[in-house]
């Protein structure tokens, strides 16, 4: 695009008044080219005009075309001492728009921060909720699941009285002494049988089940695996007292090592149990020392250790040293 054609006389003449040379030539170029006064009315008529002061481009290639005046145009006086008051009028009016132009910019601006307020409160607002609503459900779902124990070691207790020959309601004493009667050597887990064992041992049988568990806390197959072979080795040598080929375990026998004997908390539950450590080779229990309470008890520990999820998650270390 080219700046369009215009009367270069007329265009000085302009100029000489103060009016900018995009602005005149704009002005003759849209008044057709005529005269300075023309073109003087046409700044009047449009000096508000965001783009006045822009150069106006045309297709046409520049032509500069000289109009013939009959009667030569004179500036007066008062033209060119009205000019610089237009210009000045004109240059005044485009501060006034721009300021209200700003204004309305940072009116806008400022609703647009407060907006952004709002919702950035009304977001933290639902955000402090949630967390209120999921910290009291986090509450709720400990105080249910400590129930939950609750209930599972009551009627574990509730269990063990009645293996133990004791009334299913009522307070366990904290060291029951219980006499031991049996009149053949089996011990059939299944029915209640008057036992006495140590409460002491139990806890220390309880502890190195939990002590176990917490070893490979997350691999819940391996610890039930070693639980259940426990289980099976009490189980035999009570229902099976005369029997030696029970009561004698091979310490490097591959299954047992994968099961068991790799945890020391599974060979000191064997201990406990009456099991002694022969020449570093053997898990031996004498027929002598077989005592029916303590495997009972035993079996006890161990079903309550497989049947309950929250074994040992809620529960206090006991020294298995003393």
């Amino acid at each position: 695009m080219a700046v369009p054609g215009v009367d270069k006389k007329l265009l000085c003449e302009l100029e000489e008044m103060g009016f900018p040379e995009a602005r005149a030539t704009r002005a003759l170029h849209y008044s057709g080219n005529s005269s300075v006064e023309a073109a003087i009315n046409w700044i009047i008529d449009h000096e508000n005009d965001a783009d006045i002061d822009e150069m106006p481009l045309s297709a046409q290639v520049p032509v500069d075309i000289p109009i013939e005046a009959s009667d030569p145009f004179f500036i007066s006086e008062e033209m060119k001492l009205k000019a610089p008051e237009i210009s000045d009028q004109v240059r005044k009016n485009r501060e006034v728009e721009e300021k209200k132009l700003e204004r309305s910019r940072e009116k806008e601006r400022i609703r647009a921060g407060k907006g952004l307020q709002v919702a950035k409160r009304m977001a933290e607002e639902n955000e402090r909720k949630r967390n209120v609503a999921q910290r009291k459900a986090d509450v709720e779902e400990k105080r249910r699941a400590r129930e939950r124990v609750r209930q599972k070691l009551q009627q574990d207790k509730a269990e063990r009285r009645g293996w133990l020959g004791l009334p299913v309601e009522g307070p366990l004493s904290v060291n029951p002494a219980i006499s031991f009667s049996h009149e053949s050597k089996n011990l059939e887990l299944g029915k209640p049988a008057l036992l006495t064992v140590s409460a002491r041992k139990e806890d220390l049988m309880r502890e190195c089940l939990r002590s176990l568990k917490r070893q490979v806390m997350g691999d819940d197959s391996q610890v039930k695996k070693a639980f259940q072979t426990l289980l099976i080795y009490v189980r035999n040598v009570a229902n099976n007292p005369d029997d030696e080929k029970f009561r004698k375990i091979r310490l490097g026998n591959p299954a047992f090592q994968s099961r068991v004997g790799k945890f020391k908390e599974g060979v000191k539950f064997l201990e406990l149990c009456g099991f002694e450590i022969i020449g570093g080779e053997f898990l031996y229990l004498p027929k002598d020392k077989v005592d029916m309470a303590t495997l009972a008890e035993a079996w006890a520990v161990l079903n309550s250790a497989i049947t309950n999820p929250y074994f040992g998650l809620f529960s206090r270390s006991v020294d298995a040293g003393d």
